[in-house]
C-alpha cells in the first residue's frame, strides 16, 4: 500500500466496521463546518499540490496570507530532497504557525499539506490528476478553520500548527515517506529550543461523509501517547460526536511515527482510513463534507482548551 502501512485492525467480531452516527447537526456544532469545507474546495480548486510544484507554492502563498490575517506566526522551514526518478533537486517547505509564542509548554497541531504526484490505485488512470480532497486538504481545512479562534483561545500551552510537505513525494513502493515530519523532528531534537512539545496530534482524512475514526494502534502501544488518545476520545464522547470510536483500528505508519520516534513528541494519529476514494481520481471535495470536518474541529478545540 502507499501513503499509510494498516498492517491489521480490530473492527468488531465479524470485522465490519461498527454503526457510529450521531445525530448532530451541523448547525448544532459550535465550530464552522460549512467555511472549514469551502476552504477544503480552495485547495482542491488549486489543483495537484505536490511537493516543488507550482501548485504548492500557490498553496503557500494561500496558507501563509490566511494564518498571518488571523494572527499566526508564520514560518517556511525550507529543506532540499532529491527526487526519487531523477535525482535531482526538489525544495521544499513545512509550514509552521505559531500561536501565543512566548509560552514555552506547547501542543503541537499538524497535517501534510502535500498531495500525491499521481493517483497510483486508481483502476483506471494512475497517472490522472489527483487533487487530495482528503487526502491532505481535509485536515488542512480544519487547521484553517481552527486558526480563526486561536488567538483568543484560553488554555494552558501555547499551539503550533505544522503543515508537512512531502508526506507522499512517491512515485514506487520503494520511495520514502515522511520527508517533512522526519526533518522537522531532527530540527526539534538538534535545535536547542527554549519551548517543548507536550503532545502532537496529527489529522489526516478526517473529512470522510461516512466518518469513523477508531484509536489507531500505535497511539494506543505507545505508553506516553494512550493518555492523550483516551482523552481525545473522552472529549468526543461528552461531546456527543459517536464517530470516534473508542475500540482500535488499524496500525498506520504516517507522520506521527518520526515525530514520536526521533522527536520524542507524544504525538497520536487521528485518522479514518476506510475510505474506498484513497490515492485516487475520486478523492475530491464531493466526497468529503462540512459535518465531518465540524465535529472533528469541535473535539480538537474543545480537547485544546482543557489539556491539563
Amino acid at each position: 500500500m502507499f501513503g499509510y502501512m494498516a498492517l491489521f485492525g480490530d473492527r468488531g467480531a465479524n470485522g465490519n466496521a461498527e454503526a457510529a452516527v450521531s445525530r448532530l447537526r451541523l448547525e448544532d456544532i459550535p465550530f464552522n463546518g460549512a467555511r472549514a469545507y469551502d476552504y477544503l474546495k480552495q485547495l482542491c480548486a488549486l489543483g495537484p499540490r505536490r511537493s516543488g510544484s507550482p501548485g504548492m507554492k500557490a498553496q503557500q502563498e494561500l496558507l501563509t496570507a490566511h494564518f498571518r490575517k488571523l494572527g499566526g506566526q508564520v514560518e517556511l522551514q525550507s529543506f532540499r530532497v532529491a527526487h526519487p526518478v531523477d535525482r535531482s533537486d526538489v525544495s521544499m517547505a513545512n509550514l509552521i504557525v505559531r500561536w501565543h509564542p512566548q509560552t514555552t509548554e506547547r501542543i503541537l497541531l499538524c497535517a501534510h499539506y502535500d498531495t500525491l504526484p499521481f493517483p497510483m490505485l486508481d483502476p483506471v488512470n494512475p497517472r490522472g490528476t489527483f487533487v487530495g480532497a482528503n487526502d491532505g486538504a481535509s485536515g488542512v481545512a480544519v487547521l484553517m478553520e481552527l486558526a480563526h479562534e486561536m488567538a483568543s483561545l484560553k488554555g494552558n500551552y501555547g499551539v503550533d500548527f505544522v503543515l508537512f510537505d512531502g508526506e507522499e513525494f512517491i512515485f514506487s513502493q520503494r520511495d520514502r515517506f515522511f520527508l517533512g515530519s522526519e526533518y522537522f523532528a531532527r530540527q526539534y531534537v538538534r535545535g536547542r529550543l527554549p519551548y517543548r512539545y507536550r503532545y502532537g496530534v496529527l489529522l489526516d482524512m478526517i473529512g470522510d461523509k461516512d466518518l469513523q475514526i477508531y484509536q489507531e494502534r500505535n497511539s494506543m502501544w505507545w505508553r506516553d501517547t494512550r493518555p492523550l488518545v483516551e482523552d481525545i476520545w473522552s472529549t468526543a464522547r461528552r461531546l456527543g460526536v459517536r464517530e470516534f470510536i473508542p475500540r482500535k483500528g488499524y496500525t498506520i505508519s504516517d507522520d506521527h511515527v518520526p515525530l514520536h520516534d526521533i522527536g520524542k513528541i507524544p504525538t497520536c494519529d487521528v485518522i479514518d482510513f476506510d475510505y474506498p476514494p484513497w490515492h485516487t481520481r475520486g478523492d475530491t471535495p464531493d466526497k468529503c463534507s462540512a459535518l465531518s470536518l465540524a465535529k472533528v474541529g469541535w473535539v480538537l478545540r474543545e480537547w485544546l482548551k482543557a489539556v491539563p
